[in-house]
């Protein structure tokens, strides 16, 4: 496995199949944008790829976990961020079916996070 450095440049690379990618740091980690849409995030030196209901299954039949830690009370929490499957890993072509998949994950929540707006008045 890569160091770091070399593991976020990578991680980089293979996601660049679906835009610009910016990396910023994060809660000892790294968050993952591509075209300014929160898609992943890289800690404990894994990509973990954005997921919802819909793209869930996907993963977690590709034998992928979730990103889970420890609360300062103690609880699990388990966020909608799934490991990458290993051959993903390899090349962006490869890349390219889950990435494409946590896109719409964080499109769709993205557009759900959005106010909705009002219809105008009938006059």
């Amino acid at each position: 496995m890569p160091n770091a450095t070399g593991l976020i440049a990578h991680c980089t690379e293979l996601l660049s199949v679906l835009g610009p990618v910016r990396v910023s740091r994060m809660f000892g980690g790294n968050g993952v944008y591509v075209d300014g849409l929160f898609l992943a995030l890289i800690a404990r030196n894994t990509l973990y790829l954005k997921t919802d209901e819909t793209s869930r299954p996907a993963f977690a039949a590709a034998g992928c976990q979730p990103f889970a830690f420890e609360t300062a009370r103690g609880a699990r929490a388990v966020l909608s961020y799934w490991s990458a499957p290993d051959e993903a890993m390899e090349a962006p072509a490869a890349m390219l079916p889950w990435a494409r998949l946590a896109m719409g994950s964080a499109l769709r929540a993205a557009a759900a996070a959005k106010p909705h707006s009002k219809a105008p008045a009938k006059g």
